[in-house]
């Protein structure tokens, strides 16, 4: 066989089989990991290290290793303030990280960035890597606080190749919750702060909340250090929201940030969960769609 036409089978084959083994969703023993665990294995060869957050903070301070993702990055900003940009953008910015196929991928936020974080986390799992994407519970903060090291070294990034295979149940669409109000099995949930679910404050020039949605407020889901609270607590939270077990969860907030913190934590209990992407922002556009205040 011609050696460039063998190269070329060889490279056909490991897309292939790349793609094969991308899709599925993270499971509560892969999602969140210790700073102990992450430093057992910061030097594998197959981890990617991904810090979430402000580039001033970075630079004072990351995990050895890592590289920098910026919400601009995985975001578009188009008609909508924060969209998901096409699946083979992502794969040419994710790929510039270090991430390669076979990376086990480890998101960190660098202080407070919790809800970017898990964007971050959304997006990977949009693209078919939610299962070997990973969010250091508590972030740098933790990481700082159990004594490992961190550096002020921007380092040298290999650039790796990302072949994705796109999730088709990570996001949903405007028509989609406009066609399942209050539908049984369907339940849609608001995270953002009490105010503006009940009405208090008006968002996007609307005041108010998408009929027959609960509320789990994103800031709820925290610990005072920006951990996940235990999953029996967040299991509480949401039946006290009202949401049963086996429903399809929908969540959203404003613009579709702090709702992936929600989407975080609903998949890390094992809900069946998508994000509606446009949110609030999408939905107060549109004056013929009702909404509901809370007294």
């Amino acid at each position: 066989m011609n050696h460039s036409i063998f190269a070329a089978c060889i490279a056909l084959f490991s897309a292939v089989a790349a793609a094969a083994d991308c899709g599925g969703h993270g499971s509560p023993n892969t999602m969140l990991i210790t700073p102990a665990w992450l430093s057992a294995r910061l030097k594998d060869s197959n981890l990617a290290v991904l810090a979430v957050g402000d580039p001033k903070q970075y630079g004072e301070a990351h995990i050895p290793g890592s590289a920098l993702v910026e919400m601009q990055e995985i975001a578009t900003r188009g008609d909508l303030t924060l969209e998901l940009p096409p699946v083979a953008d992502l794969a040419a910015t994710f790929a510039k990280k270090g991430v390669r196929d076979d990376s086990h991928i480890v998101l960190y936020m660098t202080k407070d960035q919790a809800t970017q974080t898990a964007r971050v986390y959304l997006t990977l799992d949009a693209m078919g890597f939610g299962a070997r994407t990973s969010i250091l519970d508590g972030g740098l903060p933790a990481w700082r606080s159990e004594g490992h090291p961190v550096t002020d070294e921007v380092p040298a990034v290999k650039p790796g190749a990302v072949t994705p295979c796109s999730q088709s149940d990570v996001i949903t669409s405007f028509d989609y919750v406009r066609t399942h109000l209050k539908q049984p099995g369907v339940h849609i949930v608001d995270a953002r702060d009490t105010q503006f679910y009940t009405g208090a404050s008006a968002s996007r020039n609307r005041a108010g909340h998408i009929p027959g949605a609960a509320s789990i407020p994103f800031s709820s889901l925290t610990d005072e250090q920006g951990k996940l609270k235990p999953a029996q607590t967040l299991r509480q939270q949401f039946a006290a929201a009202g949401v049963k077990t086996g429903e399809h969860l929908v969540t959203y907030c404003h613009i579709g940030q702090q709702a992936s913190l929600l989407y975080f934590a609903a998949r890390y209990l094992g809900y069946d969960v998508q994000l509606y992407d446009g949110s609030w922002e999408e939905w107060a556009r549109h004056p013929e769609q009702p909404v509901e205040l809370t007294k």
